[in-house]
């Protein structure tokens, strides 16, 4: 908004000269975020502990520790991230540009998806909440809406294309079929990173080391001289989703303040779901959907430690991890909290290398 209203006074303020610059956008929409977070968590938690009497429903199942040390911690953490990340990109970005509705809608929908399933399970005082196939069904006619809509913005052969790292030149065309594999990507992301939301700041900080590898995809994406230099192909108009993940970075940062053990307050579907459907909606708009596959990857192991241990238990009726996701097999075996969570940080850092090298290695 800022933006919008300060660019045609560029030339006769040199103040507001600096609305034009992304760099400088995308670094105030991760301060604002970071500010409001930090102001607005206090009362917000205050708030939930007020109205969440028992807090969130724990897994009788689970690690047997969860059900004491985080016995009446609040959930729905997740709105604290989804108001500083929507109020901060609407106030930096440049409200014209369809990438950025196409995404923070996308978001925005799963976050209320993510909110009634947690509401489900507070009313029921139950770990369960919406029906998985429900739930699955509104989050495949949301993505296929929103890669469509981004599917329509992009030109040419690239718009309903899957481009393939480290090969420049391959371009697997899926035509009418690329909003079912778009659809797919932002189902699976945000389903990963809420299978991963499990431990004290557990999936924030993967989330926020992807949202700044794919800000910087974006930045060069959409830059069509570091595009050409770097042989990626460009996507004009993704840049402004810097200003969307710098914000995102922002708010995951001020909410990592209240989430960093022992956690004040969890995200809840809220929050898991929304941000995996950002990242996988950023990653469909700047055609780099198998770079988050590496980028994402403790994600993806989590998934599928989680499918393996479903596929081996029906057919066999034995267990292939002590417990499903992967960081709860670990749980079990007597590794403590930290040591779970500061080592999968350390795993998403190196992924998230592997991923940056794809751009360089052509």
């Amino acid at each position: 908004m800022l933006y919008n209203l300060a660019r045609p006074f560029a030339d006769q303020f040199i103040l507001f000269n600096l609305f034009r610059y992304l760099t400088f956008r995308s670094g105030a929409a991760c301060i604002t975020a970071l500010v409001m977070s930090l102001v607005l968590g206090p009362p917000l938690i205050r708030w939930l502990k007020s109205v969440q009497r028992n807090g969130q429903p724990i897994r009788p199942d689970g690690p047997e520790r969860h059900l004491i040390e985080k016995k009446g911690t609040p959930t729905m953490g997740g709105v604290l991230i989804l108001a500083a990340l929507t109020v901060s990109t609407l106030l930096w970005a440049d409200l014209r540009n369809g990438y950025l509705w196409a995404v923070l809608l996308l978001t925005l929908g799963y976050g209320v998806l993510g909110f009634i399933d947690d509401y489900i399970k507070l009313s029921k005082a139950n770990f369960r909440g919406l029906s998985g196939r429900g739930k699955l069904i509104a989050q495949a006619v949301l993505g296929l809406i929103a890669a469509y809509w981004i599917a329509s913005l992009t030109r040419g052969a690239l718009g309903s294309g899957v481009t393939v790292p480290v090969f420049k030149e391959v371009l697997i065309p899926l035509g009418v079929f690329f909003p079912v594999f778009g659809m797919l990507v932002m189902l699976g992301s945000s389903n990963a990173v809420n299978l991963t939301d499990g431990l004290d700041g557990l999936a924030i900080v993967p989330t926020i080391i992807a949202a700044g590898v794919f800000a910087l995809i974006a930045y060069l994406v959409g830059n069509r001289v570091f595009a050409d230099y770097l042989q990626l192909n460009p996507v004009p108009g993704t840049g402004e989703l810097c200003v969307f993940l710098s914000a995102l970075i922002g708010a995951g940062l001020g909410f990592l303040w209240f989430n960093a053990p022992p956690a004040a307050v969890f995200m809840g579907d809220t929050g898991s779901l929304a941000l995996g459907g950002a990242l996988g909606a950023v990653a469909v708009a700047v055609k780099h959907e198998l770079v988050l596959a590496i980028v994402g990857g403790l994600f993806v192991v989590e998934t599928v430690s989680v499918i393996i241990q479903v596929f081996w238990y029906k057919r066999t009726g034995r267990r292939v991890f002590l417990m499903a996701p992967l960081h709860h097999h670990f749980e079990k075996k007597g590794w403590s909290e930290p040591t779970i969570v500061i080592r999968f940080w350390i795993i998403a850092m190196i992924l998230a290398l592997v991923g940056l090298g794809t751009l360089k290695i052509r």
